[in-house]
């Protein structure tokens, strides 16, 4: 799996300008990446801090210097409590928010809490989906706890918008959201949202916010040529995101007609969003063109292309992807390419 390096840039400058022209902070989703030397592009680029979703990947950020941490997630691990809870006591300059949405939590929390206390977003929900209190009183029990809570401080609201299907539903959520926010008595308080396919409702919704305005998209950095393809924002407003990354790999063997076996798989390369998208194909004397077909089926390190395609052993095929949250973590080290597919850098992940 390769990255370019201009689409990687194109996205960090697109997604910063956008926050900027609807008054947000863009705090983005680092499990997306877990690359330091792409967090600390979008941090040149105006990022607020990064997001996480776990104690583990908030401590790997502190190790390359991250001081803005927002976990979206609940947390319950003792372990992961006290160990936050000594880095914030160790360092007064790093900022730790954590989504909450139960008594029990607050409790869990309060017990584990050090000298600095944990900041936390009481998190709305929606029925059916992740965490989240379910409704706006039952938010507003977790606020009232976490104000009364020793070691625990309430920073505002949060909340994820991503698993709902439409425009009207998102509007609703977000009216929740503000509902709850009206209600909590907090200095400077916090919103926060996101995910990659309704940031443009966020920032038309929220514009009037009267919060400091969190927005957590992550994936935008890379985008993809499946379900972000398909789904982006960008399809309503003006502007674009360009796919940066690409598998690469050679056709192993083509054993039928219409059959191509590649050598990528599972290991390498998401599909749990859907599977791998054939781009192009680069003969051996260097030459290219495009690849038709369709990717069906993947095993552990070969794939199923179909189609009426003049392939052969040894050729090499490019795919792009769907759903960057799942590529990274295959890989260690993620060459960066030029304009002419040359490896200009390298890039570390920490999973």
């Amino acid at each position: 799996m390769v990255a370019d390096r201009a689409a990687l840039r194109h996205n960090i400058d697109t997604m910063a300008g956008f926050a900027r022209e609807y008054g947000m902070e863009l705090a983005p989703h680092a499990k997306t990446t877990m690359a330091p030397a792409l967090l600390a592009d979008q941090l040149e680029a105006g990022a607020w801090g990064f997001t996480v979703a776990t104690p583990s990947q908030a401590l790997i950020l502190r190790e390359h210097g991250i001081e803005r941490i927002m976990l979206a997630n609940e947390i319950v691990d003792p372990a992961g409590l006290r160990t936050i809870a000594a880095e914030l006591e160790r360092d007064p300059s790093f900022e730790f928010l954590c989504f909450a949405d139960s008594v029990a939590q607050i409790e869990i929390m309060s017990r584990h809490a050090g000298a600095r206390p944990f900041r936390v977003l009481a998190e709305l929900g929606q029925p059916g989906g992740r965490g989240g209190c379910r409704t706006v009183a039952g938010l507003l029990d977790v606020a009232a706890a976490a104000q009364a809570a020793p070691g625990v401080e309430l920073a505002g609201v949060g909340g994820y918008e991503g698993t709902l299907d439409t425009a009207d539903q998102v509007r609703a959520y977000l009216g929740d959201m503000r509902e709850a926010l009206d209600h909590l008595r907090v200095r400077d308080p916090i919103l926060s949202v996101g995910g990659s396919m309704w940031f443009d409702v966020i920032g038309r919704e929220l514009a009037d916010c009267q919060a400091r305005v969190l927005l957590r998209s992550g994936a935008y950095i890379t985008h993809d040529d499946g379900i972000y393809r398909e789904r982006t924002p960008y399809n309503r407003i003006a502007g674009e995101l360009r796919p940066a990354l690409e598998i690469w790999a050679h056709v192993l063997t083509t054993p039928e007609p219409g059959m191509t076996i590649v050598g990528f798989g599972k290991r390498d390369a998401p599909y749990d969003e859907g599977l791998p998208v054939p781009k192009a194909v680069r003969r051996a004397d260097g030459e290219s063109s495009p690849v038709k077909g369709e990717v069906v089926k993947m095993w552990d390190q070969h794939a199923l292309l179909t189609g009426e395609n003049d392939l052969r052993p040894g050729d090499l095929v490019s795919f792009g992807i769907s759903h960057p949250c799942t590529a990274f973590d295959k890989w260690r080290v993620l060459p960066v390419v030029d304009e002419r597919h040359v490896v200009v850098e390298l890039i570390a992940t920490y999973f």
